[in-house]
């Protein structure tokens, strides 16, 4: 429950973010750390506003109820995904979690990207920040400078 909760606050926080005049609605991104990565694929499937999501830190955990299981929803997803995860990580290992939750993502192939850091749960900042900001300039354009 605490899941369907989270989404629908997910989809009431993009309702006001389309509200506002100074927000670019069309440019969203959804970006999870962790279980905010494991569940990203359920935001994905549901909420078609987001451009792109970005998953840091995040993968498969079998065992949860369908109706909550990115099991269910990461075929569905349709957008560019970035993921991005530690190479050691003990919360979601690489070939038993992170590789299947990217190979199950029903994105194409050439609208998403799996980045390793040499790192154990939580990738270094420095390069998750320098990975995701490229992302999103691929996929939503550069940033305009803003006034001086």
């Amino acid at each position: 429950e605490l899941v369907i909760q989270a989404t629908k606050d997910v989809r009431r926080a993009v309702d006001y973010l389309e509200s506002r005049p100074d927000v670019d609605a069309g440019r969203l991104a959804f970006y999870g750390l962790s279980m905010g990565a494991n569940y990203g694929p359920v935001v994905g499937a549901v909420e078609n506003r987001f451009r792109t999501l970005v998953l840091v830190s995040g993968g498969l955990r079998r065992g949860r109820p369908p109706e909550v299981s990115s099991l269910n929803f990461a075929p569905r997803v349709r957008m560019p995904v970035l993921m991005e995860n530690g190479r050691f990580d003990f919360n979601f290992p690489l070939e038993q979690s992170q590789r299947p939750h990217f190979r199950l993502l029903g994105t194409p192939e050439a609208s998403k990207k799996h980045v390793l850091f040499d790192s154990g749960h939580v990738p270094p900042f420095a390069g998750v920040a320098r990975e995701t900001a490229d992302w999103l300039d691929r996929v939503l354009g550069p940033v305009a400078p803003g006034p001086p």
